[in-house]
């Protein structure tokens, strides 16, 4: 019998390498998408199907994670196996200018869904979309076991809705799993992302389309992975015998300043020559380094991360490169 799968921030970079993987699995996808004037569905374009087909197997709901009625009407009309809550204001340095919205969509959004799914009595397995962010000033390495120290609005939101899956899954019995994701990225990471923005950087300023990319702190240190490879693992969670946490992390520290000497020698520059600081980039409070453990994942999951940070910044960047070259031969 096939599965159902509701996805929340299908849009997103996870949430598009998500709703590829379940539908080559054979699933039935929805994905919640929030109402706009201008349309947001770049990254699941090409996974359109018509409704009206008869076999189509990808469906998109409109929906906010600060409207609960709409989460309990959206899940009870769809009824699905698993859902996979990735929605969520995901950008640090704007979490310190936007706090109060990011604890109502980050945290409280979470808090929503699983209500929604225990007052429909929905048997469903649940994913919670944590991050590495909530160990903040814990020294590294992190895994399941680390204790949290957020140092931004965004991180203490997932720390919220981190216990908040833990207390329905204890409380109600629900299967519901944290997946405590470290820094995954790839082409289809935001444009305002610091990895992308260096890989656009890079390729751009190769090509001669731009002088200089200004960056905050250099010193910083991230476990990046690739995020194709990770939606595997959120996947893998959900179909274990019990429910648990996992960290998904490559186990290897990478600087900011490194990732950038990757992307732009992958194109043949030097980066001294064209990067510039700017403080407005600088977080009021700093995460000094997201190393992760995930031993645990690779022996209960059999998950892995096979790409490397260096690895990541030349595939980014020669996307960039792809892309340009396209928009220019138009």
């Amino acid at each position: 019998m096939r599965k159902t799968a509701l996805i929340t921030g299908i849009t997103g970079q996870d949430g598009s390498y998500l709703a590829e993987l379940l539908l080559e699995k054979g699933y039935e996808v929805h994905g919640l998408i929030r109402r706009s004037s201008s349309f947001n569905t770049t990254r699941i374009d090409h996974l359109y199907q018509d409704p009206h087909d008869p076999h189509a197997r990808f469906f998109l709901h409109y929906g906010d994670l600060t409207d609960g009625s709409r989460m309990v009407t959206l899940l009870d009309d769809i009824r699905p196996d698993e859902v996979y809550h990735l929605a969520a204001q995901s950008h640090v340095r704007v979490s310190f200018d936007e706090p109060e919205f990011t604890g109502d969509t980050t945290g409280l959004g979470t808090t929503r869904i699983l209500e929604a799914i225990r007052m429909i009595g929905l048997q469903c397995r649940f994913y919670q979309a944590s991050s590495s962010e909530m160990f903040g000033a814990t020294p590294p390495p992190q895994s399941e076991t680390t204790p949290f120290h957020p140092r931004s609005p965004y991180g203490a939101a997932k720390v919220y809705g981190y216990w908040m899956t833990r207390n329905y899954r204890e409380a109600y019995g629900m299967f519901a799993v944290n997946g405590i994701l470290f820094n995954h990225e790839s082409p289809r990471r935001g444009e305002t992302f610091v990895t992308r923005k260096i890989a656009a950087a890079a390729a751009r300023i190769a090509a001669g389309k731009q002088e200089t990319l200004y960056l905050g702190n250099l010193d910083a240190v991230r476990d990046w992975g690739y995020a194709k490879e990770y939606v595997e693992g959120m996947w893998r969670m959900l179909q274990q015998d019990e429910a648990s946490d996992y960290v998904l992390a490559t186990g290897v520290g990478t600087t900011v300043r490194e990732f950038t000497q990757d992307c732009f020698e992958s194109v043949g520059l030097d980066w001294r020559d064209h990067v510039a600081h700017d403080e407005r980039y600088v977080r009021p409070a700093e995460v000094d380094a997201l190393i992760g453990d995930a031993s645990k994942a690779r022996r209960e999951l059999g998950w892995t991360a096979t790409v490397q940070a260096s690895e990541l910044a030349r595939l980014m960047t020669e996307a960039e490169r792809r892309a340009l070259l396209s928009s220019t031969s138009r």
